[in-house]
């Protein structure tokens, strides 16, 4: 860190880097079992009309989560938490955590039922149109795997809140870890179910998944101080209020996107078969450094960012918004190369066994290249957005998320013609589009926040995106080389060896560029290991 940086905002970004590693690790650990569950959905089922009405019928399920319980709820629930938890008031935090409970309970158990009621019309109408005139029997099957997996939604609230809890508690490991409960859940079914009752196996280990997300993180929440429950709504509680008042922008925000969501599933179930099981398993890949380089570095600075708030130190968190984003890029723009030049071993290596073919691959890897077009733009977003929640102000991310994704709309339908138009599988324009529309949210996200804090340290940022280019130029070339060399040899080999060797010579060049982040890296590394091995062997 330069030497002018306040000693405060010093300390905070070490704990910020220290809990980004610990959540790191653990998402990294997560993100592995979550492909184990993928490889083995594509091994079993491919690219057919059976896993494609199982990704509709998924999608429905991680919509409503995400519209009460996930991102909108975090983002309005940590930042005021953790205000009464650094103002001492623990009573008014629990009481808070405990009304918003229970309206989680409420709400999401009266949509589930209204949602298992009317699941006919939902996946005709809302979550794949495509399925009725193509496959009717396609269409039946989505309705069924959408009312058994709706009683997840109502679990992953439950859980989602706990996540919340526990990170503004400082307490970051098993919420990362939560997510490959969920992937075990997943892969019993593919693995134990499947076998005997076909993809309906798949469906129940959703339901299996969630209820174990939700039990890893019970024993820690009990363990906290001075923890108590109130059989409370809390409607006329402020603390209550002003969770409401700021989710409902990032309510509509969320809304935006998962509506999105369903355009590219619309559009993907009249697209040539095997579309949507493209997007739907291609888009992980690219999430998985996604969550391991930004979301861990974007849970570990919310609570952070959120007491420089409530304290009134808000130069504190411009020198830690400002670390956090240049240390993100670091990452994220090699990942996004190199998952770009990797694209087809990898898929090739994950899927390509059982029913998931030579073509299955083509179809994943072509939409991939498109997702990991945008990495580094997913990446930035994630951070700088936590800025704005830990500001209680949800409306500039939204205003600009709702500009984003009309753009991303007008985006799927002029680049799904246009690839059609000139031959290419027209898949692939839905994922340069959701890229793009995330590209000018960025640039949005990062010009108000400049404005709002009197300046970002650009000049530190920049240095970082010159010496990450520089040092990704090279490890393409050598990339380049190494496809060149090892077109004869397993994917296996082509994929790995690829990583490493590229990996390898990013570093290489970072070191010899004198990139502080490195050094500060490796000195956390033992303070990391030591948080969590003690404890948690």
């Amino acid at each position: 860190m330069p030497a002018s940086e306040p000693q405060p905002a010093h300390s905070a970004n070490r704990q910020i880097a220290r809990a980004a590693g610990t959540v790191m690790l653990a998402m990294m650990c997560s993100q592995v079992v979550g492909l184990l569950a993928k490889v083995l959905t594509a091994r079993a089922f491919g690219t057919g009309a059976e896993s494609e009405a199982f990704f509709a019928a998924n999608r429905f399920a991680e919509i409503i989560f995400n519209l009460v319980a996930g991102g909108a709820l975090a983002s309005a629930f940590i930042p005021t938490f953790t205000t009464s938890l650094t103002q001492g008031n623990r009573h008014s935090a629990w009481r808070l955590a405990s009304a918003v409970a229970n309206l989680i309970l409420l709400i999401l158990t009266l949509i589930a039922a209204l949602a298992a009621i009317f699941a006919p019309q939902v996946v005709r109408y809302i979550l794949a149109p495509g399925f009725a005139t193509g496959d009717p029997a396609k269409e039946a099957l989505t309705v069924q795997l959408l009312r058994i997996q709706l009683p997840s939604a109502v679990i992953f609230g439950l859980s989602g809140l706990i996540m919340g809890i526990l990170n503004s508690h400082q307490s970051f490991l098993f919420p990362a870890l939560a997510p490959s409960m969920y992937s075990l859940g997943w892969i019993a079914g593919a693995v134990f179910l499947a076998p005997y009752i076909g993809i309906y196996g798949l469906a129940w280990g959703v339901v299996l998944g969630s209820c174990l997300h939700l039990l890893l993180q019970v024993p820690v929440l009990l363990r906290l101080p001075q923890r108590r429950y109130f059989a409370t709504l809390g409607l006329r509680i402020p603390e209550v209020r002003e969770v409401a008042r700021l989710m409902g922008p990032r309510l509509i925000g969320v809304a935006v996107v998962q509506l999105n969501f369903l355009v590219n599933t619309y559009l993907a179930s009249l697209q040539p078969e095997g579309s949507l099981t493209g997007i739907s398993l291609a888009f992980p890949l690219m999430y998985m450094p996604l969550a391991a380089i930004a979301q861990s570095v974007a849970i570990a600075a919310l609570p952070t960012f959120s007491a420089q708030v409530a304290t009134g130190k808000l130069e504190e968190m411009r020198v830690s918004l400002a670390a956090s984003l240049r240390g993100v890029l670091l990452m994220a723009i090699p990942a996004s190369l190199g998952l770009m030049m990797l694209r087809g071993p990898l898929v090739a290596l994950l899927y390509q066994r059982g029913e998931f073919t030579a073509a299955s691959t083509e179809l994943v890897a072509w939409a991939l290249l498109w997702y990991a077009a945008g990495l580094a733009a997913f990446s930035i977003v994630e951070i700088i957005s936590r800025a704005f929640y830990a500001l209680h102000d949800t409306k500039t991310p939204v205003i600009l998320l709702v500009v984003a994704m009309t753009l991303n709309l007008v985006f799927s339908l002029l680049f799904s013609a246009l690839f059609k138009s000139i031959g290419w599988m027209p898949h692939g324009g839905l994922a340069l589009a959701n890229s793009l529309a995330t590209t000018f949210e960025m640039i949005g996200l990062l010009a108000v926040m400049r404005h709002r804090l009197k300046g970002l340290d650009g000049p530190a940022i920049l240095q970082g995106v010159v010496q990450s280019g520089i040092a990704s130029l090279g490890m393409g070339a050598t990339l380049w080389a190494w496809l060149a060399l090892t077109t004869s040899l397993s994917n296996s080999i082509v994929a790995l060896g690829g990583v490493v060797v590229g990996g390898g010579v990013y570093f290489l060049l970072l070191i010899l560029l004198g990139v502080r982040e490195l050094r500060l890296a490796w000195n956390l590394r033992k303070a990391i290991f030591q948080r969590i091995l003690p404890a948690h062997k």
